[in-house]
């Protein structure tokens, strides 16, 4: 990382990824019996533990690949799957389909809470999401790097509790039309962080494509 064009990249990856504005449909149905401060108390919940999976990754990812022995320009390509994966699920208008079952909703519509599991994981902070923290924890190289990271991590998780927190106005005003153009949007941005990692990852593996 070298310059603020870096950081935009990687913050605005981050955002996209998670989806927060693509989580509001899931967020309300699992909600729909709350009160408005138990949907507010599970929106912190569900930020929180987003906070805590982005950063977890981004300190222990490459440790626990190193352990497995996973080189970092395989995971590159493989997380490049994964979220070029989520990016056409997104094109289509159904993110779900790459962040959970339908057999995690159903049985998340049963629980007392579901700010957890599904909501935060693998819903927002999902294989795709940890996939970038640790892509791009790996390429701090200075200590603003990674500060700035912790940043990106905590500006995110505020962003999933301030949208899932007023989940119903935004829902409202965007309508369901609004949200599958914003999801497509972000799908489309997606697309070309998958298109980056997969590249990176196969020159590296590959240095000959270079």
């Amino acid at each position: 990382m070298k310059n603020w064009t870096d950081y935009i990249h990687i913050l605005t990856a981050l955002l996209v990824i998670t989806n927060p504005v693509g989580a509001l449909p899931v967020f309300i149905t699992l909600t729909r019996d709350q009160t408005l401060a138990a949907r507010r108390n599970t929106a912190r919940i569900t930020a929180t533990a987003v906070a805590i999976v982005l950063v977890v990754g981004m300190f222990l990812g490459e440790p626990l690949l190193r352990f497995f022995g996973i080189g970092l320009p395989s995971f590159r390509v493989g997380g490049g799957i994964l979220i070029m994966m989520m990016a056409m699920a997104m094109l289509r208008g159904y993110p779900g389909e790459t962040r959970h079952t339908p057999e995690e909703r159903i049985e998340a519509e049963d629980k007392d809470s579901s700010a957890v599991v599904p909501l935060a994981i693998p819903m927002l902070a999902g294989p795709g999401a940890i996939s970038t923290t640790i892509v791009y924890a790996h390429q701090a190289s200075t200590g603003w790097d990674i500060v700035f990271l912790l940043f990106a991590a905590l500006l995110v998780a505020g962003s999933v509790w301030a949208v899932l927190s007023l989940a119903e106005p935004i829902a409202s005003r965007l309508g369901r039309y609004g949200i599958s153009v914003a999801t497509r949007v972000m799908g489309l941005i997606l697309a070309a962080v998958a298109v980056e990692f997969i590249a990176g990852g196969l020159i590296q593996l590959f240095p000959g494509l270079g």
